[in-house]
């Protein structure tokens, strides 16, 4: 059945399915979850939006070698369906580009943004373009913005992007999208530099392949593209996938539930061994863990969250150069809101902050790190004036 995102469904589609305990693949996993109390950080709220700015912004930010911040907004600004932003290093934000819909421009942007080799700023939105299922934009530090695909104008192709792209040293663009395709189970595609895209492979769901992918993609340097599916497998709790630069697609590992984690809805990031990490948003105490699968596609459960110390991680990982993994919670922490966490190579976890509400609240998005190890994110929700925030997290 055809699933949408909207602010109100996103963190929560597909929840609440029966867990399988049955083991598909080699698993390790903690006798107990550690957490240590949070060292010495310091956090600041650099802006919070206010509907005519943006609201509700379900990404994950970028950052230049100036210190500033890009990011989107899922819907606020002059016409209601969302923003392209940046903020500065002081917290000065300006709004780049406001989606208006329709045929002619993009809506509803919940995915993050990457910069093309010209400096632009490309992305997707949900919604909006030629046939209503979406698109893949551009928009110059000016402000002017290009449709450079609509999706769903053929028959086989992908709808509904929910994810952001990654790009090649050739300008070629790649990313996923949550339906469509051969099967309606979503698609990896390609979109080349002339704005030609090519869908190089259509998930098959379950048991077999992978289905929705509401994740972003990495890529390694021989240029395979990693990453996961909220449903499928064999158990249909998730996967994650490789594709190769043939276009061959393989199932690396496929989560079975309360044993291994379910639901991964954020993506994987990749170590220079061939590891990957990532958190699944359900598994073991119901409070999603974070996960380390190896090039054998062996899985080790690294942390398990418990509640107070977070829950429901709905986003991908960062990882500093010692190996400590950095994410954030929906929900938990302190007072509920959700939190920011490291999880370091033993497997201990500490909360590097608790969301109140006031700093910000749901936490569905990623960290990005600065070269001096500083922590930048959005919160989708709170702040001054309920809309969201943009921090800033200092060790």
């Amino acid at each position: 059945m055809a699933t949408t995102w909207s602010l109100e469904s996103f963190s929560r589609a597909g929840l609440l399915v029966a867990c399988a305990v049955l083991i598909f693949a080699a698993v390790v996993i903690p006798g107990m979850a550690q957490t240590q109390a949070a060292t010495t950080t310091t956090f600041t709220v650099l802006y919070s939006f206010d509907g005519a700015s943006g609201e509700f912004p379900l990404a994950a930010l970028i950052v230049d070698s100036s210190g500033n911040l890009y990011g989107t907004t899922s819907e606020g600004g002059a016409h209601g369906g969302g923003t392209v932003f940046k903020v500065t290093a002081s917290g000065e934000e300006t709004v780049l580009h406001s989606f208006k819909g329709g045929k002619s421009d993009g809506k509803f942007p919940i995915a993050g943004l990457v910069r093309d080799k010209a400096g632009n700023l490309c992305g997707t939105t949900n919604l909006g373009g030629v046939a209503g299922y979406g698109t893949v934009f551009k928009v110059e530090e000016n402000g002017d913005e290009t449709l450079l695909h609509s999706f769903g104008e053929s028959e086989k192709d992908g709808r509904y992007p929910s994810a952001g792209l990654v790009s090649d040293d050739k300008g070629n663009l790649y990313g996923t999208t949550q339906e469509g395709g051969d099967h309606g189970y979503g698609t990896i595609f390609k979109l080349d530099a002339d704005g030609k895209e090519t869908v190089l492979h259509s998930f098959a769901g379950n048991p077999t392949d992978g289905q929705y992918s509401i994740a972003g993609l990495v890529r390694d340097a021989e240029g395979n593209l990693y990453g996961t599916t909220e449903l499928g497998g064999t158990f249909n709790d998730g996967t994650v996938f490789k594709l190769d630069t043939v276009g061959k697609e393989s199932i690396l590992f496929s989560f079975t539930g309360m044993a291994s984690g379910a639901y991964p809805f954020g993506g994987v990031i990749l170590d220079s061994k061939g590891n990957l990490y990532g958190t699944t948003a359900y598994g073991a105490n119901n409070d999603g863990v974070v996960f380390k699968l190896d090039a054998l596609g062996r899985e080790t459960v690294l942390y398990i969250f418990g509640g107070t110390d977070g829950s429901f991680p709905s986003a991908g990982l960062v990882r500093d150069a010692k190996g400590n993994l950095y994410g954030t919670t929906e929900f938990g922490g302190t007072d509920g809101p959700g939190t920011v966490f490291r999880v370091s190579t033993s497997g201990k976890e500490t909360v590097l902050h608790s969301f109140d509400g006031t700093d910000g609240a749901d936490i569905l998005n990623g960290l990005v790190r600065d070269t001096d190890g500083n922590l930048y994110g959005t919160a989708t929700e709170g702040g001054a004036h309920g809309q969201g925030t943009v921090f800033k997290l200092s060790q």
